[in-house]
């Protein structure tokens, strides 16, 4: 069992940054892909980001890519998820997940391990 908690969410005006985390407990994190996701309302679940267990790959959704950054420090046991260029079409629940194995690293129903979401609202 793998425990993910996810932090720095808040609120933030259009054009503006914000570092997310995942901090990780439970097994070797260096074993792990890690992906985002988030979740605005009457919208499902889609993908954002993931990192490759080693931290040397990453990819991203077109929605941000050039926009953000994704890293991860497997001493400390933390990914982080970095936002800048904010609007409001990036309001959402996001949450962090983990999986040993994956085929696919955008295949949400893959991933093992969730944490429970940091809600992020940027103002119009």
């Amino acid at each position: 069992q793998v425990q993910l908690v996810e932090s720095g969410g808040g609120l933030v005006q259009a054009g503006g940054s914000l570092r997310l985390s995942c901090a990780a407990a439970g097994h070797t994190f260096g074993d792990y892909f890690v992906g985002w996701f988030r979740q605005a309302p009457g919208k499902e679940r889609e993908f954002v980001a993931a990192i490759t267990g080693n931290g040397r790959d990453t990819n991203y959704a077109d929605s941000v890519k050039g926009r953000v950054g994704l890293s991860r420090d497997n001493v400390k046991n933390t990914v982080y998820l970095q936002m800048f260029s904010l609007t409001h079409d990036d309001s959402a629940s996001y949450y962090c997940a983990a999986s040993r194995t994956l085929s696919n690293v955008r295949f949400i129903n893959e991933y093992e391990y969730w944490g429970q979401g940091t809600q992020v609202t940027v103002s119009s």
